[in-house]
């Protein structure tokens, strides 16, 4: 049953997207889906169509290709089949959709948009009960979430960095709420696009359960810790400290890295207890371990008995570093949320919220785990006294060191740069420097061109 109504909403999914990019554009109103397709109708249906996690759990990799972690050489990058990732490495804006991608990110984040939203309006014509409540709570708040996590993940694919000084006049998402194939869309304020985030979100807590049996299904622990991401991407540090703290109260374990095995070509395994949400993208040529040579300034920050060093990056022939430490198991980029980022979430919001003592020990018991050791003890010297503006910088550096390669990095350059971290990203390709300047309008990626052709949609200023 499942299968088949999945099948049926794939098809009606790529209808969509063929007739309007899914965005309404009036000259496509006549091509409508077949009428005789079947449409989820019972709680069941429901449930296979929010289950649909191969669509849910996609994730753009622009985050790491444009982040600046890596450098490729001009004969890797000449090597690359596509031009796409070469022009998006150089942040080159202007080219970067040079043909037509309907296939795209965009889509396949307002795709899965689009079918919790056939859920949520679906489960409006039918009566919740006291025998189809717990199933019907659990279908609306993973409807939420998921609408919550993926227009959050496409603002900072599309979006500058949200300043509530100027987010109401500054170019957010479009907002998509129903299945109307008649409504024009248009992009919302980044203000009214991160109000939409985090009432679905706050909704989607009080709905879902505590825990679920795989971390590909939302359940509280992961509506709280997206809340948290949210709210520290915003500077609310008070709300990112409370959701943190709620979604560590639910799940705080950590891995031991010390009984990683560091032979085997991906050390850290999938689903291991840390992920409390699997998402992940794709492994782009251009990421490619031989490839993307990491950059030297972030492999010395390691210390020599940091076993993140060696788990996370393997040698390559010619010196360089690649990464290899996903936290898929495999190839495919981890972009989900892991307790080790909820740990470094709530130590960052407590020493901005000058409760230095909570931060040292979220501190310390996250880098214990990830320390070598002798003899059965650790090698880690606990950190006990640091002033409050050196923590800070020493949880910042944490970040960057931790997590490497999952999206995070470009998320973070965009918050800090608003705030004045002025970092300055460079690459060389051919003898030429290209640079991306703090607060750069590139750092808001190009709609791609078919979506604006086909709509009123309001292109990025470059």
């Amino acid at each position: 049953m499942k299968r088949s109504i999945i099948k049926v909403l794939s098809k009606l999914s790529l209808l969509f997207i063929a007739c309007c990019s899914l965005l309404s554009c009036e000259k496509y109103l006549d091509v409508k889906p077949d009428q005789k397709l079947a449409v989820p109708e019972s709680l069941d249906d429901l449930q296979a169509l929010i289950d649909n996690y191969p669509i849910h759990i996609f994730q753009s990799d622009a985050l790491e290709v444009s982040a600046g972690e890596f450098t490729v050489i001009d004969a890797n990058l000449a090597s690359l089949s596509s031009d796409f990732h070469r022009r998006m490495y150089q942040w080159d804006s202007y080219n970067l959709f040079q043909e037509g991608t309907i296939v795209s990110d965009w889509a396949r984040y307002y795709t899965t948009i689009y079918n919790c939203n056939t859920a949520l309006e679906g489960l409006a014509k039918i009566e919740r009960n006291n025998v189809n409540a717990a199933q019907y709570d659990q279908i609306k708040g993973r409807a939420l979430f998921v609408r919550a996590e993926k227009l959050f993940h496409a603002s900072l694919v599309w979006c500058l960095a949200y300043d509530k000084k100027n987010a109401s006049n500054t170019l957010g998402m479009p907002i998509r709420l129903d299945t109307d194939f008649n409504k024009r869309s248009a992009r919302s304020s980044l203000e009214d696009t991160y109000k939409q985030i985090l009432a679905d979100a706050t909704l989607a807590v009080q709905l879902l359960v505590k825990q679920t049996g795989s971390p590909v299904e939302p359940n509280r622990c992961i509506a709280n810790a997206l809340l948290a991401k949210v709210y520290l991407y915003m500077a609310d540090y008070e709300n990112a400290f409370k959701y943190a703290d709620a979604a560590l109260a639910l799940n705080n374990q950590l891995l031991d890295y010390s009984t990683l095995d560091a032979t085997k070509p991906y050390p850290i395994p999938q689903f291991n207890k840390e992920v409390i949400y699997h998402c992940l993208a794709g492994y782009p040529q251009i990421l490619n371990t031989t490839r993307a040579q990491i950059v030297e300034d972030l492999i010395a920050s390691y210390e020599a008995n940091d076993l993140r060093l060696d788990l996370y990056f393997t040698k390559n022939a010619d010196g360089t570093n690649g990464f290899r430490g996903l936290y898929t198991g495999t190839t495919s980029l981890f972009m989900g949320i892991a307790t080790d980022e909820l740990y470094l979430i709530r130590a960052e919001a407590a020493v901005r919220l000058k409760r230095t003592d909570i931060a040292l020990k979220d501190l310390n018991t996250l880098l214990v785990t990830r320390w070598k050791k002798e003899n059965g003890k650790t090698t880690y010297q606990e950190i006990k006294d640091m002033g409050s503006e050196e923590l800070l910088a020493r949880i910042l550096l944490e970040r960057r060191k931790s997590l490497v390669f999952r999206g995070i990095r470009w998320y973070d350059l965009k918050r800090l740069n608003r705030d004045g971290a002025n970092v300055v990203l460079k690459r060389k390709v051919e003898g030429k420097e290209f640079v991306l300047q703090p607060n750069d309008l590139r750092y808001a990626l190009p709609i791609p061109n078919d979506i604006i052709e086909l709509s009123d949609i309001v292109q990025n200023p470059r």
